[in-house]
């Protein structure tokens, strides 16, 4: 065997041995690269949630009866975060909102005075400003005890459940200050048998 050929073969061995390394590299910073954007889908998807359930809408759990039958115990409903960015509470609405005694609970009932209003139960009616108000959503042949009048401060709203006679609400706690609001509740979602818009 010449030096000549043995030079080739060495060569070709060589240059059969460089392209199987650079082989090899390129799987491993596939491997790599496919590893960070799973990382990436990750933390942007995990981010999103959070954002969305910070500022845009949050499902959540109702464990009493306070607010029946509107909403019944065990319902899950979806709160929009942002509809009162633009605009205020409006009487009527079904309010998520923590609670004034202990911020790390969360109530929902229905707003029923808006600042600056004079609010009064009589005879199981509500009166705001001296006139009666038609309340369609409470129990049939509801009952319950004699109110006020109180005057709502600005900042601040009076809010009832819709069962009044099982339901911590102003009545027993006060206003609801403006900045404890969380969001307007829209739908019930869960358990499907009981899907409704609020």
């Amino acid at each position: 065997m010449t030096e000549e050929m043995v030079k080739t073969e060495f060569e070709d061995a060589t240059e059969s041995a460089i392209p199987s390394r650079r082989s090899k590299n390129g799987k491993e910073k596939k491997e790599k690269s496919a590893i960070r954007e799973f990382l990436e889908m990750v933390i942007i998807a995990v981010a999103l949630a959070v954002f969305i359930k910070t500022f845009i809408a949050g499902n959540y759990y109702i464990p009493s009866g306070s607010m029946e039958p509107t909403v019944i115990t065990n319902d899950k409903v979806i709160v929009t975060h942002f509809s009162y960015y633009l605009s205020e509470p409006k009487r009527g609405d079904v309010i998520v909102f923590e609670y004034p005694e202990d911020r790390t609970k969360d109530y929902i009932k229905r707003c029923i005075g808006l600042p600056g209003e004079t609010v009064e139960f009589k005879d199981s009616k509500l009166y705001v400003n001296g006139e009666l108000i038609e309340e369609p959503y409470l129990p049939e042949g509801l009952v319950f005890d004699d109110y006020g009048p109180v005057t709502v401060p600005e900042g601040a709203y009076f809010m009832c459940g819709d069962n009044r006679n099982h339901s911590a609400d102003s009545r027993v706690w006060g206003f609801l200050p403006e900045d404890l609001i969380i969001g307007k509740a829209q739908v019930v979602y869960w358990p499907f048998a009981h899907w409704r818009t609020l």
